[in-house]
């Protein structure tokens, strides 16, 4: 949180960046227009306040030896005790904080870590590692299991983000020593004097954590390749209740199951990520941008097939479809969108756009604006002048704040990501399509919106993000449970079509339940082994990944 500018407790991003009630309630009468509803527009609601927020006393006291960096505060408290998925934006509406965790600490260092996770073990007290707080399956909240709620004294939030500073570059091999508490901003300004950048851009960009992208399996801003943070770690420093767990700095190795692959997605239930060595990259200086409309959205499908299967390896390769396009500003309704981009640090890359447009072509898309090519050594650009590819750019990264809006209005919105092979897509396609529209006119008696893109695509598949919208006049405590049923809807037709659960937004609390029909028994059973090894208290963000059951029986195995 910057002097300037407040963070919201409750909602994405900054306080000022609410609408007023006027601007919400003629955005709720767009809406309402847009699905073709009869009747009165939504109401509009106003937020609450810190004042009115209801959340229980501490059930902990801040022991002497942790007190220069930890606080029972209130607002400290509020203002951790949530992400942002939906569900956590309609309690945080409402002014539910129950949840709070009992304590937040604030670690300026290893030692500090340390200790406390000491002193947690001893005590019975969860850990909760956050970066950004921007977790939307409810990776971050105290929100305990019932069965295991009572074997713990209480639950104190690690707060990572004043370990924020790249400590180490190596130019030569393009990489760099990054501590985990730092986001996306403050790693590309400190890497900019050596005009170098992550290149990592997932929505949360603004306030996630080097830490969460690791523990989470971030998916960021390149639509092939190097899709995930994964491709980016070179090495890893976690602090587990055992000890320092630190990997070996090395560009591949072949010596047995990688350390850092069990750290990387474990979201915090073996230990608290410090550190990391980072792959770098030379901030680009060409790039190629172009939009393909397509009239037939099997025909985009295929575009974006082959363009995966090229080898050509565009940098963005975002398929939208019509609704999507729309309600995104990229186009009027009647075409789905592909948007296609390229850039290097080391050549002009209309070449490689040239090709990919053919590719596109060929398969009957039409490209009206024809490619942009641009070098960041000419002359700036225009204000206005990044066409479809800039306005998708703007609506993504203002999508979360445009949801935070619509909570105000009792609205349900939420999106749910996947991947699958390309054999398997149209029948998955087919089935959440039909599935949820019928679960939104079912639990709210409404037609809905649903749509979806591409944000990843692989030779072997895409990688859909759909986002449903469905109406709710009955306030915010009706619309979680009806979220609730159509989120039940969506994750079981992911499974039962082949799909994964998620592509790049976690497990957490809310995914777990469909997580543990997806991975192999055995595999379960391993993890469990390690969490037992790395925090045999069970200390560590329980009731993510794994049940109670499942961490009990290692540990007494």
């Amino acid at each position: 949180m910057t002097a300037s500018r407040r963070l919201s407790f409750w909602g994405w991003g900054y306080e000022d960046r609410f609408p007023d009630a006027e601007t919400r309630a003629q955005l709720g009468a767009q809406l309402h227009a847009l699905l073709g509803l009869e009747g009165a527009p939504p109401t509009v609601r106003e937020p609450p306040t810190l004042a009115d927020v209801r959340l229980p006393d501490p059930r902990v006291a801040v022991p002497a030896a942790l007190a220069g960096f930890c606080t029972a505060a209130r607002e400290d408290r509020v203002r951790h005790t949530y992400g942002r998925s939906y569900r956590d934006l309609v309690r945080g509406f409402l002014g539910d904080f129950s949840p709070a965790p009992d304590l937040v600490a604030y670690p300026e260092d290893e030692a500090q870590i340390q200790a406390l996770l000491r002193w947690a073990a001893e005590a019975r007290v969860a850990v909760i590692p956050r970066g950004g707080g921007t977790s939307v399956v409810g990776g971050v909240e105290a929100d305990l299991d019932e069965e295991s709620a009572g074997a713990y004294a209480g639950v104190v939030c690690l707060d990572l983000r004043a370990l924020d500073r790249v400590l180490e570059v190596d130019r030569r091999s393009l990489s760099a020593r990054i501590q985990a508490g730092a986001t996306g901003p403050a790693i590309d300004q400190q890497l900019a004097a050596h005009d170098l950048t992550l290149r990592h851009f997932p929505q949360s960009y603004e306030f996630a954590t080097l830490g969460g992208y690791i523990a989470t399996r971030s998916g960021g801003h390149f639509a092939t390749v190097y899709t995930h943070i994964d491709e980016f770690v070179q090495s890893l420093r976690t602090v587990t209740p055992q000890g320092v767990m630190e990997s070996r700095r090395l560009p591949g190795s072949g010596a047995g199951p990688s350390p850092d692959r069990l750290v990387i997605g474990s979201e915090g239930v073996f230990g608290v990520i410090t550190e990391a060595w980072m792959r770098v990259r030379q901030r680009p200086r060409w790039r190629s941008s172009a939009s393909v409309m397509f009239t037939g959205y099997d025909a985009a499908v295929e575009a974006a097939r082959a363009l995966a299967q090229s080898g050509l390896h565009p940098a963005n390769c975002r398929l939208l479809d019509r609704r999507e396009a729309m309600i995104n500003g990229v186009a009027p309704g009647d075409a789905h969108v592909l948007i296609l981009g390229f850039e290097s640090a080391d050549h002009p890359t209309d070449a490689w756009m040239e090709r990919a447009l053919e590719r596109a072509l060929a398969c009957g898309g039409r490209c009206p604006e024809g490619p942009r090519h641009r070098d960041a050594r000419a002359s700036a650009e225009k204000p206005g002048s990044a066409g479809a590819a800039g306005a998708w750019r703007q609506a993504f990264f203002d999508g979360p704040y445009l949801q935070t809006a619509l909570v105000s209005l009792g609205m349900i919105v939420d999106t749910f990501e996947t991947a699958c092979t390309w054999d398997r897509f149209p029948a998955l396609h087919k089935a959440v399509v039909s599935n949820v529209r019928a679960a939104i006119q079912r639990v709210t008696g409404r037609k809905g919106l649903l749509t979806c893109r591409f944000t990843h695509v692989y030779p072997d598949g895409p990688a859909p993000y759909f986002t449903f919208i469905a109406p709710n006049q009955d306030g915010p405590e009706a619309a979680l449970e009806r979220w609730a049923e159509l989120k039940r809807v969506a994750s079981d037709t992911l499974l039962e079509h082949g799909a994964t659960i998620t592509h790049h937004h976690a497990v957490g609390r809310v995914h777990r339940p469909w997580y543990q029909r997806q991975r192999p028994e055995l595999f379960a059973r391993a993890l469990a082994s390690a969490k037992a090894a790395l925090d045999p208290a069970g200390v560590m963000n329980p009731g993510v990944l794994l049940t109670p059951e499942e961490r009990d029986a290692a540990r007494r195995a």
